[in-house]
């Protein structure tokens, strides 16, 4: 099978799991892993799925062995999942009580595969806590909690309500979303986050905002793509009819390595 007729290949970045529950056996041992909805996401329509393990540079795996180029060159695109706090040393700030769990490994590695990405015009595609590393890979800085720093009065997250809590969504009228969804101006999303982007990174524009005002949906200014929100539009799975539509923003991203892998040279 031609380069040009076989399937997209993307990498997401996994979850870490440090403390593994004594059921899992695993004793003593740490774990990458994904939740299935975004990478069957993306397979469903029509992308094959590699996941790219966190590499910590003090690990017995010499940082000489793990060559970002390499990753880069490898892969099509780039989807960051949620998860962890982002380390505020990240972006120049000391933590507050109100941080939540961070890793700090997982941060740096994201940092440069984001870098890497972006610096070789291959998309990349950051959800929930992959839109705030984002907005920090390109100098920007992020509320350590939305309600605590001032940023709002409603709550962004119910742990009990998970992903079947969520709020209003209002577009940029010359963003992406506006452009994949027409004639939509304003939707409603799932919401499960105290942390938000606090200053925008240069070369980033705001795309949507919640009806609170907090940053929704960040794009980079460039030709390439790289686009970040901050609900979970994987779990946007048809149970919720009321929920804005997932599938448009997923076919843009693939679009956007497709033509890119089309383009290289």
């Amino acid at each position: 099978m031609s380069d040009e007729t076989s399937k997209l290949l993307i990498g997401v970045s996994p979850r870490i799991l440090r403390q593994v529950p004594t059921e899992l056996g695993f004793r003593g041992k740490t774990l990458q892993y994904l939740e299935q909805s975004v990478a069957h996401w993306v397979m469903s329509l029509g992308a094959m799925v590699v996941m790219l393990p966190t590499v910590e540079r003090e690990s017995l795996i010499r940082p000489a062995h793990i060559d970002m180029h390499d990753i880069v060159a490898s892969l099509d695109g780039l989807i960051l999942q949620g998860g962890a706090d982002i380390d505020p040393r990240s972006y120049g700030e000391e933590p507050t009580h109100t941080l939540g769990a961070i890793d700090a490994v997982r941060d740096r590695f994201e940092l440069e595969l984001v870098r890497g990405f972006a610096g070789a015009g291959k998309p990349v595609f950051g959800i929930c806590r992959g839109h705030q590393l984002i907005n920090v890979a390109f100098g920007g800085t992020l509320y350590q909690d939305l309600c605590a720093d001032g940023a709002t009065r409603e709550r962004h997250v119910q742990a009990e309500a998970y992903d079947e809590h969520g709020h209003g969504l209002r577009f940029a009228e010359d963003g992406l979303l506006a452009a994949v969804h027409p004639g939509i101006r304003a939707a409603r999303v799932n919401s499960i986050h105290h942390q938000g982007i606090k200053r925008l990174g240069a070369g980033l524009r705001v795309d949507a905002w919640s009806d609170d005002g907090v940053i929704e949906a960040i794009r980079g200014e460039g030709a390439g793509f790289i686009v970040g929100v901050q609900w979970h539009p994987e779990f946007h799975d048809g149970r919720d009819p009321g929920l804005l539509a997932a599938d448009p923003l997923m076919r843009a991203f693939l679009d956007a390595a497709r033509a890119r892998r089309a383009n290289r040279g």
